[in-house]
């Protein structure tokens, strides 16, 4: 697997991805291996290596938390609660900025 599969396989389209929410800098979408019965993952559209990443401007940072927003009141509305999770250091396989939103229990 890449190092990052979100710009390698998902903004290339070499990875098909039923979105949920498109916007000219951000992407929401089913994810592609679920964890939990509804996963949601919500990306920049350029490659951002983390939260803590020096390249990440407030604007962005605010068009992202923006659609996590959106996603997340759509999944509450929906399931009636839900999980909103981003992972750093050691913890985030895929160096790219990602949250996922998320709700049920865990499939595996």
């Amino acid at each position: 697997m890449s190092e990052d599969f979100y710009c390698d396989e998902v903004l290339s389209g070499r990875t098909p991805v039923q979105t949920v929410i498109e916007t000219a800098r951000v992407l929401a979408y089913h994810h592609t291996r679920p964890y939990w019965p509804v996963h949601i993952v919500v990306i920049p559209k350029q490659h951002i290596a983390s939260l803590l990443a020096p390249d990440l401007d407030d604007d962005l940072l605010l068009d992202l938390l923006g659609v996590v927003r959106q996603v997340a009141a759509q999944v509450v509305a929906e399931q009636g609660a839900c999980r909103v999770l981003t992972n750093l250091g050691r913890y985030q396989d895929s160096k790219h900025l990602h949250w996922h939103v998320s709700a049920g229990d865990k499939l595996r």
